[in-house]
């Protein structure tokens, strides 16, 4: 059985495939985590601001992304608008509208944390020996945050790598889609394909989030240290 299995995972282009699936998942992931920091850091900053108008808006955009699922919002956004609005968008640009949609509320809340952990004494000490606003910003304020942000940021990407299976919903063929393509093509020859095939993909997801997860570790550790 497992010489069948292996066979079946070389036979023709199936490896590849499930490569390329793979470099889809990881391409939608980074392109919305990069928009995610982006975004996600002004998004942040305005979090501070007192102005009232702000404060709500900023915090119902909170509460709307952690009540509604991932795949309520990626089936509003490449159904919904689709019908309702007659726009032509694909599966992998619903993808990275809905994960940048969510990964900046994520990013954004962890920049405003990281901003109230800050204490006080940073900014009156740095104003004391002469820096200004923006020299305290650039040299204290923005170090600070970078530290605890790393590996928070990290553990997100790898929850975004993680939650892009969602897309297999939307017809993106991703690595969870190109196996399911495989098992159902072979269904009849190998019954047992599922068995293998998504335990490859369980393989694929593993190599490429434990290391991130163990940096993440690892950074969390040197923070906490210093």
């Amino acid at each position: 059985m497992l010489h069948s299995a292996i066979s079946m995972l070389f036979e023709g282009n199936n490896f590849i495939r499930l490569l390329q699936g793979l470099w889809v998942t990881i391409r939608i992931s980074m392109v919305s985590i990069t928009f995610s920091i982006f975004f996600g850091i002004f998004v942040g900053i305005l979090m501070q601001s007192k102005n009232i108008f702000i404060h709500i808006v900023t915090n119902i955009y909170l509460e709307i992304v952690r009540i509604l699922p991932q795949l309520v919002l990626l089936m509003l956004v490449y159904f919904g608008l689709s019908k309702t609005f007659q726009i032509q968008i694909s599966g992998e640009m619903s993808a990275i509208l809905v994960f940048t949609f969510w990964g900046t509320a994520e990013m954004a809340d962890l920049i405003r944390s990281s901003l109230q952990s800050i204490s006080k004494h940073h900014y009156e000490s740095a104003l004391a020996i002469g820096l200004h606003k923006k020299q305290v910003l650039r040299y204290i304020i923005l170090p600070l945050i970078f530290r605890q942000m790393l590996p928070l940021t990290i553990n997100l990407v790898t929850r975004m790598i993680k939650t892009t299976s969602l897309t297999v919903f939307i017809g993106v063929v991703e690595v969870t889609k190109a196996g399911q393509q495989i098992i159902s093509a072979n269904r009849y020859t190998f019954p047992e394909a599922a068995l293998w095939i998504y335990g490859f993909v369980f393989i694929l997801y593993f190599i490429t989030c434990y290391p991130m997860s163990l940096l993440s570790r690892k950074l969390e550790k040197i923070g906490s240290i210093r």
